[in-house]
Protein backbone atom coordinates (compact mmCIF):
# COMPACT_ATOMS: atom_id res chain seq x y z
CA UNK A 1 0.00 0.00 0.00
CA UNK A 2 1.37 3.18 -0.90
CA UNK A 3 -0.03 6.97 -0.22
CA UNK A 4 0.22 9.68 -2.94
CA UNK A 5 1.21 12.78 -2.11
CA UNK A 6 0.37 16.17 -4.09
CA UNK A 7 -0.64 19.26 -3.34
CA UNK A 8 2.63 20.05 -1.56
CA UNK A 9 3.17 23.92 -0.82
CA UNK A 10 6.78 25.20 -0.45
CA UNK A 11 7.91 28.43 0.29
CA UNK A 12 11.47 29.68 -1.25
CA UNK A 13 13.60 32.30 0.09
CA UNK A 14 16.65 34.58 -1.82
CA UNK A 15 18.82 32.43 0.93
CA UNK A 16 17.27 28.80 -0.59
CA UNK A 17 18.01 29.94 -3.80
CA UNK A 18 21.72 31.04 -3.37
CA UNK A 19 22.16 27.63 -1.07
CA UNK A 20 20.52 25.57 -4.10
CA UNK A 21 23.88 26.87 -6.10
CA UNK A 22 26.56 26.22 -3.68
CA UNK A 23 26.73 29.69 -2.79
CA UNK A 24 26.71 31.25 0.78
CA UNK A 25 24.43 33.71 1.43
CA UNK A 26 26.46 35.44 4.10
CA UNK A 27 29.34 35.82 1.36
CA UNK A 28 26.61 36.48 -1.66
CA UNK A 29 26.61 40.09 -3.12
CA UNK A 30 23.64 42.22 -3.82
CA UNK A 31 23.12 41.28 -7.49
CA UNK A 32 23.58 37.52 -6.91
CA UNK A 33 20.54 38.41 -3.83
CA UNK A 34 18.57 40.33 -6.62
CA UNK A 35 18.74 37.57 -9.29
CA UNK A 36 18.01 34.84 -6.31
CA UNK A 37 14.49 37.42 -5.87
CA UNK A 38 13.37 37.93 -9.22
CA UNK A 39 13.09 33.93 -9.87
CA UNK A 40 11.28 32.87 -7.35
CA UNK A 41 7.85 33.92 -8.85
CA UNK A 42 8.74 31.99 -11.72
CA UNK A 43 10.37 29.24 -10.08
CA UNK A 44 6.59 28.70 -8.35
CA UNK A 45 4.59 28.62 -11.84
CA UNK A 46 7.27 25.89 -13.16
CA UNK A 47 7.10 23.32 -10.02
CA UNK A 48 5.04 20.35 -9.34
CA UNK A 49 5.55 19.06 -6.71
CA UNK A 50 4.59 15.24 -5.69
CA UNK A 51 5.79 12.32 -3.80
CA UNK A 52 5.02 8.68 -3.07
CA UNK A 53 5.30 6.92 0.28
CA UNK A 54 5.68 3.45 1.56
CA UNK A 55 5.69 1.98 5.17
CA UNK A 56 7.76 -1.70 4.51
CA UNK A 57 7.81 -4.29 7.24
CA UNK A 58 11.28 -5.80 7.94
CA UNK A 59 11.49 -9.48 7.67
CA UNK A 60 15.02 -10.15 8.74
CA UNK A 61 18.52 -8.38 8.59
CA UNK A 62 21.56 -10.60 8.14
CA UNK A 63 25.58 -8.91 7.21
CA UNK A 64 24.58 -6.02 4.54
CA UNK A 65 21.25 -7.54 3.67
CA UNK A 66 17.72 -6.23 5.03
CA UNK A 67 14.48 -8.20 3.82
CA UNK A 68 11.05 -6.39 3.80
CA UNK A 69 7.75 -7.14 2.43
CA UNK A 70 8.30 -6.91 -1.37
CA UNK A 71 12.47 -6.63 -1.78
CA UNK A 72 15.66 -6.23 -0.08
CA UNK A 73 18.71 -3.47 0.44
CA UNK A 74 22.03 -4.41 1.32
CA UNK A 75 25.27 -2.82 0.84
CA UNK A 76 27.82 -1.26 4.04
CA UNK A 77 25.35 1.59 4.58
CA UNK A 78 22.32 -0.15 4.78
CA UNK A 79 24.26 -2.67 7.11
CA UNK A 80 24.70 0.49 9.65
CA UNK A 81 21.98 2.58 8.97
CA UNK A 82 19.36 0.35 9.06
CA UNK A 83 20.43 -2.24 11.80
CA UNK A 84 17.31 -2.39 14.27
CA UNK A 85 14.48 -0.94 11.81
CA UNK A 86 11.08 -2.80 12.44
CA UNK A 87 10.10 -1.15 9.34
CA UNK A 88 11.30 1.03 6.51
CA UNK A 89 9.98 3.85 5.02
CA UNK A 90 10.43 4.11 1.26
CA UNK A 91 9.49 7.52 -1.00
CA UNK A 92 10.13 8.86 -3.90
CA UNK A 93 9.53 12.87 -4.78
CA UNK A 94 10.23 15.21 -7.51
CA UNK A 95 9.02 18.69 -9.01
CA UNK A 96 8.59 17.88 -11.99
CA UNK A 97 9.96 18.29 -15.65
CA UNK A 98 8.88 22.33 -16.56
CA UNK A 99 11.85 23.89 -14.43
CA UNK A 100 14.65 21.75 -15.89
CA UNK A 101 13.37 22.22 -19.89
CA UNK A 102 13.03 26.39 -18.95
CA UNK A 103 16.60 25.68 -17.59
CA UNK A 104 17.48 24.21 -21.00
CA UNK A 105 16.13 26.77 -22.72
CA UNK A 106 17.58 29.48 -20.81
CA UNK A 107 21.12 28.07 -21.02
CA UNK A 108 21.89 29.69 -24.25
CA UNK A 109 19.62 32.86 -24.10
CA UNK A 110 20.47 34.03 -20.63
CA UNK A 111 22.66 32.08 -18.84
CA UNK A 112 23.19 33.52 -15.36
CA UNK A 113 19.37 33.22 -15.19
CA UNK A 114 19.26 29.55 -16.03
CA UNK A 115 22.20 28.60 -13.44
CA UNK A 116 19.76 30.90 -10.76
CA UNK A 117 16.24 28.52 -11.82
CA UNK A 118 18.27 25.58 -11.83
CA UNK A 119 19.23 26.56 -7.96
CA UNK A 120 15.95 27.40 -6.99
CA UNK A 121 14.49 23.67 -8.62
CA UNK A 122 17.21 22.60 -6.13
CA UNK A 123 15.67 24.40 -3.55
CA UNK A 124 12.65 23.38 -4.43
CA UNK A 125 13.31 19.67 -4.48
CA UNK A 126 15.30 20.00 -1.15
CA UNK A 127 11.71 21.50 0.27
CA UNK A 128 9.67 18.80 -1.34
CA UNK A 129 11.58 16.07 0.53
CA UNK A 130 11.73 17.51 3.82
CA UNK A 131 8.11 18.26 3.72
CA UNK A 132 7.34 14.39 3.19
CA UNK A 133 10.22 13.46 5.94
CA UNK A 134 7.86 15.76 8.23
CA UNK A 135 4.85 13.56 6.52
CA UNK A 136 6.82 10.53 7.87
CA UNK A 137 8.34 11.86 10.86
CA UNK A 138 4.70 12.89 12.56
CA UNK A 139 3.15 9.37 11.82
CA UNK A 140 6.16 7.54 13.49
CA UNK A 141 5.76 10.12 16.00
CA UNK A 142 1.83 9.34 16.78
CA UNK A 143 2.96 5.35 16.53
CA UNK A 144 5.57 5.91 19.82
CA UNK A 145 8.26 5.00 17.19
CA UNK A 146 11.93 6.45 16.29
CA UNK A 147 13.02 6.89 13.13
CA UNK A 148 17.07 6.35 11.88
CA UNK A 149 18.93 7.91 9.24
CA UNK A 150 18.04 8.58 6.37
CA UNK A 151 19.81 7.11 3.41
CA UNK A 152 19.45 6.97 -0.78
CA UNK A 153 20.82 4.64 -3.49
CA UNK A 154 24.32 6.43 -4.91
CA UNK A 155 25.50 7.41 -1.32
CA UNK A 156 28.45 5.67 -0.45
CA UNK A 157 28.55 2.57 0.54
CA UNK A 158 24.80 1.51 -1.37
CA UNK A 159 25.23 1.45 -4.77
CA UNK A 160 23.01 3.20 -7.00
CA UNK A 161 21.68 0.05 -8.77
CA UNK A 162 19.70 -0.66 -5.73
CA UNK A 163 17.19 2.58 -6.96
CA UNK A 164 15.81 -0.39 -8.99
CA UNK A 165 14.68 -2.13 -6.36
CA UNK A 166 12.52 1.51 -5.00
CA UNK A 167 11.16 1.84 -8.07
CA UNK A 168 10.25 -2.01 -7.88
CA UNK A 169 8.14 -1.07 -4.42
CA UNK A 170 6.61 2.24 -5.66
CA UNK A 171 3.91 3.10 -8.44
CA UNK A 172 6.52 5.91 -10.05
CA UNK A 173 4.51 6.36 -13.38
CA UNK A 174 1.47 7.99 -10.81
CA UNK A 175 4.03 10.97 -10.42
CA UNK A 176 5.69 10.67 -13.96
CA UNK A 177 9.28 9.23 -12.75
CA UNK A 178 10.99 6.74 -14.59
CA UNK A 179 14.67 5.04 -14.29
CA UNK A 180 17.22 5.01 -16.52
CA UNK A 181 19.34 2.02 -17.31
CA UNK A 182 21.91 3.85 -15.57
CA UNK A 183 19.51 3.96 -12.51
CA UNK A 184 19.13 7.69 -13.10
CA UNK A 185 15.73 8.79 -12.55
CA UNK A 186 13.90 11.02 -15.32
CA UNK A 187 12.53 14.02 -14.95
CA UNK A 188 15.99 14.60 -13.07
CA UNK A 189 14.66 17.14 -10.18
CA UNK A 190 13.39 14.12 -8.70
CA UNK A 191 14.96 11.88 -6.04
CA UNK A 192 14.28 8.98 -3.47
CA UNK A 193 15.29 7.94 0.15
CA UNK A 194 14.70 5.56 3.27
CA UNK A 195 14.22 6.33 6.57
CA UNK A 196 14.10 3.35 8.94
CA UNK A 197 11.83 3.37 12.15
CA UNK A 198 11.62 0.75 15.31
CA UNK A 199 11.67 1.95 18.98
CA UNK A 200 15.13 1.47 19.21
CA UNK A 201 16.06 3.55 16.14
CA UNK A 202 19.20 6.20 17.03
CA UNK A 203 18.11 9.30 15.79
CA UNK A 204 21.43 11.38 15.77
CA UNK A 205 22.59 9.41 13.16
CA UNK A 206 23.77 11.22 9.77
CA UNK A 207 25.03 10.37 6.58
CA UNK A 208 28.42 12.24 7.33
CA UNK A 209 29.44 9.76 10.17
CA UNK A 210 29.25 6.73 7.67
CA UNK A 211 31.32 8.93 5.28
CA UNK A 212 35.03 7.88 4.33
CA UNK A 213 35.64 11.37 3.86
CA UNK A 214 34.57 12.65 6.84
CA UNK A 215 37.61 13.56 8.17
CA UNK A 216 39.24 15.48 5.59
CA UNK A 217 35.37 17.25 4.40
CA UNK A 218 36.00 20.76 4.26
CA UNK A 219 31.82 21.31 4.46
CA UNK A 220 31.73 18.87 7.38
CA UNK A 221 34.67 21.31 9.16
CA UNK A 222 32.57 24.46 8.36
CA UNK A 223 29.45 23.15 9.98
CA UNK A 224 31.14 21.99 12.81
CA UNK A 225 33.16 25.45 13.38
CA UNK A 226 29.41 26.84 13.04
Amino acid sequence: MYQLIKDLKITLSADDVLKGQGIDPERASSRLFSDANGIIEETYSLIDPAALHALAEVNGFEHQKITFDGGYFEGPLVAKAMAGAEALNIAMYTIGPELENRVNQLMNENPVKAVTLDGAGIASLRKVSQAVEDIISAKACELGLNLGMRAQPGQEGWPIEQQRQVFSLLPADKINLRLTESCLIIPRKSATFVIPQGKNMDSSMVPCDFCSKRNRCEWRKDKQAG
